[in-house]
């Protein structure tokens, strides 16, 4: 790709940040939504621009092209960028098939297994075959704080990058360095998608504070005063259950605190230190209600995904399984009721050789 062009696909949160941050740094942006959600663009499509605020660039971000005409907007980009919750990627997979071509290449951000979920959707769908990557966060703490604006109050610095197949690494990181400095690659998209952070905070975080958040419908610093000394103990249990699914593949995966710290959001340290030492965590209030996304995606999504792995490979998660458990009794779903099978990302009947061939190589062995 010689023009610096780019389709930011979902105009929620974090797609209106990415939209405006690379549009004042003068990519060629196109940011599109899905038919269905033509809605959340109507704010900015008479001025054709995003109000951006904090700690990133700011002010009036003009967009090259606001749209729902998906054919349209990849026709004219190669370069896709999806920074959706999880239980959007399906939905989204099944629009773009009739729109993809062998040149594409799609990153979610993040994935947490996303990835290899939206090629076995393309698969089925007949749809050529493209390189999809994840990464295991998201480039920026922000909001979307006002219909036309989004807030980025900080950049991380320092993402974890996996590739679908694992041999088109290079080629990903050498497009989207660019417009995301501090990528870090990892051997395979299940490395990454074991990376995630969101699924090991989250779920323990708002179940913990349930009383709270119900009560105080989210007038409270989710970081700052929810994760305390007590809440860090179940999840730096629950995170010792994830180093060792990483473990049984291979991966010598980084501790949640470590984790945290070397994405740049805040000082090392313990947990709780490096939680109450950030600017950018601080800064942000729980959830107004129980039904969030940081149960409603973290906890059928990642959680149960790596549940799921966990399984295959023998691996006992007391921890994860009892956080999916009482995630889906608070959101009223039933018990076994996982919205990311094995089946859904293709490892169905893999052992860990399988597995990380398949990563790799992107078929089945």
């Amino acid at each position: 790709m010689t023009a610096p062009n780019v389709a930011v696909l979902g105009a929620g949160n974090t797609g209106f940040a990415i939209a405006a941050e690379l549009s004042h740094r003068g990519l060629v942006v196109t940011l599109a939504e899905l038919p269905e959600f033509a809605g959340v663009l109507e704010p900015i499509q008479a001025e054709g621009a995003i109000q951006l605020f904090g700690t990133a660039s700011t002010g009036l971000a003009r967009i090259h092209n606001i749209t729902t005409d998906l054919a349209a907007a990849l026709a004219a980009n190669d370069l896709l960028v999806m920074s959706i919750p999880a239980y959007g990627h399906a939905p989204w997979a099944r629009a773009l098939a009739p729109h993809v071509r062998a040149e594409h290449v799609l990153t979610l951000m993040p994935g947490t297994f996303g990835a290899l979920e939206m090629a076995r959707i393309l698969r089925e769908a007949g749809a050529p075959s493209i390189t999809i990557a994840e990464t295991d966060t998201a480039p920026y703490v922000c909001r979307r704080t006002q219909p036309d604006g989004a807030t980025i109050w900080g950049v991380v610095p320092h993402m974890g990058l996996g590739v679908f197949p694992a041999g088109d690494t290079e080629r990903v990181l050498g497009l989207l360095e660019p417009l995301f400095p501090g990528l870090r690659p990892v051997s395979s998209v299940l490395e990454c998608g074991l990376g995630a952070m969101n699924p090991v905070v989250h779920p323990v975080g708002v179940l913990m504070n349930a009383g709270r958040i119900e009560r105080s419908r989210g007038e409270f610093y989710f970081y700052e005063e929810g994760i305390t000394p007590g809440v860090v103990e179940v999840i730096e249990a629950l995170d010792a259950e994830r180093l060792a699914i990483g473990a049984a593949l291979g991966f010598d995966l980084v501790g949640v605190a470590a984790g945290f710290a070397t994405a740049g959001f805040g000082p090392e340290g313990d947990l709780w230190s490096v939680i109450n030492g950030s600017r950018m965590l601080t800064a942000l209030r729980a959830p107004g209600a129980l039904d969030t996304r940081w149960l409603s995606e973290d906890v059928p999504y990642g959680l149960g995904i790596w549940s799921a792995v966990a399984g295959q490979l023998g691996v006992a998660t007391p921890i994860i399984d009892s956080t999916i458990r009482l995630g889906l009794t608070v959101l009223r779903e039933p018990a076994g009721r996982l919205r990311r099978t094995l089946a859904d990302v293709g490892l169905e009947g893999l052992d860990r050789d399988g597995m990380l061939a398949f990563a790799g190589t992107g078929k089945r062995p």
